[in-house]
Parts: C-alpha cells; structure tokens; sequence
C-alpha cells in the first residue's frame, strides 16, 4: 500500500499542530521532534543542511530563530519517506 507524501504531510501536520498549538517551534522543540540536541540544530543551522526551513527573527548575530510549523510538517514527511 502506498501512501502519499501530501497524507503524511497533513498527518504530521495535524499533530504537530494539536501538540503544540502555535504556528511555529522554537529551536528546543525542534531538536525534540528531531531527536537531537539544541547544540545539534544550532550546527545545523549554521552549516545550512538538515533542517527545515526558518525564520530569523531580527538581524542580531545571536537573533531568535523560529521553524513554521508548516515547514517542519514538510519536511519530516519527506523524512519519513527516505527513511
């Protein structure tokens, strides 16, 4: 049986949303859902691989970076599917 990548988006995206109940993750509760420590995502941010897409709050070197909910759904089904 093969399941579309748009249902596991919508799925991941519905928990995550009903979870959480915001539109976006901080980098704490990202490196949660990855399984990985905050040092992790901050590395990975800064490499510019692995991640989802973010938004950087401010232009300050150290400024607040969120993840929209939306992005993390995308990319975790695209996760789930190569692995």
């Amino acid at each position: 049986m093969k399941i579309s990548t748009l249902k596991i988006n919508e799925t991941i995206l519905k928990d995550l949303s009903d979870r959480y109940n915001k539109s976006s993750l901080t980098k704490k509760e990202l490196a949660n859902e990855l399984s990985v420590s905050v040092s992790s995502i901050n590395n990975y941010i800064c490499q510019g691989i692995g991640i989802p897409q973010y938004k950087k709050i401010g232009n300050a070197k150290n400024a607040r970076v969120i993840f929209p909910i939306i992005n993390v759904a995308s990319y975790l089904s695209v996760t789930i599917l190569v692995a």
